[in-house]
Order: structure tokens, then C-alpha cells, then sequence
């Protein structure tokens, strides 16, 4: 496997980021596939994800009790109407469907199914499998956020600097 140059990006607009992939080496910078899905959409949902992730499982609430005299640990149980798991469903579903495909082929390619030369196989694949559910498919993967930036590290990128962008 090539050694990565760990270079972070040059302040380019996010379709050329990903396109170009500056930490590629030279020679194979334009053997790089092109995403139909932004990095920061990639990383809103590694981000997003681990917020779910860290959930715990549901107490028995009392009750007599409210959110408000519980100190509202309710927001870090995991349940079936939770809003972060209802908000990445909803953006997820709102992607178009080559955004979606991304995403699937970028978690099988983070799950170790093929490498970055495997791209276009990996990604007919996932069209050819694409329903309706890819959010209801991506959700079920416990490991989905590791999944996505692993798979994402293949084209040369973490989701680091948007974590530091946009969370401070």
C-alpha cells in the first residue's frame, strides 16, 4: 500500500478538494475517484453519528419524575424517537442517490471490502443494490462513523478540520 503525505488540503472550494486530493501521491492523483458527495457532508455525518453513538441505554425513568428533575439525561439515552437519529435519517434520505452511493461505497471501503483502485466496482455495486432504506441501512452499521472516515482517509482526508470548523 502507498504511503499517504499526510499535507492537509490548500484552501481550495470542497468539489476541488475532493477532487484533486492533494495527499494522493502525484502519479496517482488522477487515477482518484471523483465523489458526488461533499467531504463536509461526509464528515456532518461522522460528526452527527458519534453524537448517537455515545447514547446510552434507556433507564427505567420514574414517574413522577420530569426531564427537567431527571437534569435532562434523557438527551443522552438511546430511543427508538431519538431527534440525532431522526436528523441523520432525514439527511441521509435527502441526499440524491449517487450522494448515497458514496456513502455506501465509502463505508464498505472503510470496512476493508475493497481499496481505492476497487472504487468503481465497489460503487456499481452499491447502485446496483440502492433502495429506498440507505439511511435505515447506514443507521444499523454501529461503526458507520468509523466506517466513513476510514473510507474517506483513502481519498486522503479526515473529518478533523471540520470537527475544529465548525464544533471550536
Amino acid at each position: 500500500m502507498a504511503q499517504r503525505d499526510e499535507r492537509k488540503p490548500t484552501s481550495r472550494s470542497p468539489a476541488q478538494a475532493v477532487e484533486a486530493a492533494p495527499s494522493a501521491p502525484a502519479a496517482a492523483a488522477d487515477d482518484l475517484p471523483t465523489l458526488s458527495i461533499s467531504r463536509e457532508k461526509i464528515c456532518y455525518i461522522v460528526i452527527k453519528v458519534r453524537e448517537f453513538d455515545v447514547k446510552d441505554l434507556p433507564t427505567v425513568p420514574d414517574e413522577a419524575s420530569d426531564a427537567p428533575d431527571d437534569g435532562m439525561r434523557e438527551v443522552l439515552e438511546d430511543r427508538p424517537d431519538d431527534p440525532v437519529r431522526q436528523e441523520l435519517a432525514a439527511f441521509i434520505s435527502a441526499l440524491n442517490v449517487d450522494e448515497q452511493v458514496d456513502l455506501v461505497t465509502l463505508t464498505w471501503l472503510g470496512r476493508g471490502d475493497g481499496t481505492i483502485a476497487d472504487w468503481a466496482e465497489l460503487r456499481q455495486t452499491a447502485t446496483d443494490e440502492h433502495t429506498n432504506h440507505t439511511a435505515r441501512y447506514l443507521l444499523g452499521n454501529p461503526l458507520l462513523g468509523d466506517l466513513l472516515e476510514e473510507g474517506l482517509s483513502q481519498f486522503g482526508y479526515t473529518c478533523e478540520e471540520f470537527a475544529v470548523e465548525h464544533l471550536g
